[in-house]
């Protein structure tokens, strides 16, 4: 397990601000940091070295690391310190199989009652789509995914089924981003594709089961993912 953390690339000094707000900074810093594998599974977090880097005290370090803690992004350990959480295929099943459950019926509500404008904004995120996966913009791309499910979760206004959905989503980020393949975007992009001509033909069933092979193809990503990087992973069966 590495023993030193790395403190730089993306950590700068924040300027003069309240406590609350230099912990709400390093916790989105840190959780980024996490989220984009510069701070790897398994990879010791240097208090100490955050502090000096930042300029600032213990206190604020603390709660982010705290929050990042409650968020199973980061482990603390008595005497030990703190690490950067390994994935769990657990918790990524669990995720996907809420995103299933209510990207699904989302999908088939929405088909038969699809308003004009969200077609519209649907259309126009399939062409930006379309441009960044024939450009290999993998940040590009991830944005215009994710912008691609907010616009249905949106459309269908139901605000407590878009939290769990946006919480299942997070839990994923991870090993989404591992997954940003030229080749997974294109494969994301036809079935994207498939969702869009189905609920704009209205055809509910048609928009589900597209969906659902969708997530269904991200969860085979992701355990191909974990054969392939069983290092990262923390509860993998010994073969």
């Amino acid at each position: 397990m590495p023993t030193k953390a790395k403190t730089s690339g993306f950590l700068s000094r924040p300027a003069a601000a309240p406590r609350a707000s230099a912990s709400a900074r390093v916790t989105d810093v840190l959780r980024e940091a996490i989220v984009s594998m510069q701070l790897k599974p398994g990879e010791l977090v240097d208090k100490l070295a955050l502090c000096e880097r930042l300029g600032l005290s213990r206190s604020p370090v603390s709660e982010a690391l705290s929050r990042l803690q409650q968020e199973g992004l980061v482990e603390i350990e008595p005497q030990r310190g703190t690490f950067v959480s390994r994935l769990r295929l657990s918790d990524m099943r669990q995720n996907l199989f809420l995103r299933r459950a209510l990207e699904v019926e989302t999908v088939r509500e929405l088909a038969s009652h699809m308003p004009a404008e969200v077609l519209e904004a649907l259309s126009r995120n399939m062409r930006y789509q379309r441009a960044a996966a024939a450009a290999q913009d993998r940040v590009g791309f991830h944005a215009l995914d994710l912008e691609f499910h907010e616009i249905l979760l949106s459309a269908l206004s139901f605000s407590r089924v878009k939290a769990v959905v946006d919480t299942a989503r997070s839990g994923l980020e991870r090993a989404r981003r591992l997954l940003a393949t030229p080749r997974r975007n294109s494969d994301t992009l036809l079935e994207h594709e498939r969702i869009f001509v189905s609920l704009g033909a209205g055809n509910a069933d048609a928009a589900a089961e597209a969906m659902r092979a969708h997530l269904n193809a991200v969860m085979r990503e992701i355990d191909a993912l974990a054969i392939a990087h069983p290092d990262i992973f923390a509860d993998l069966e010994p073969t």
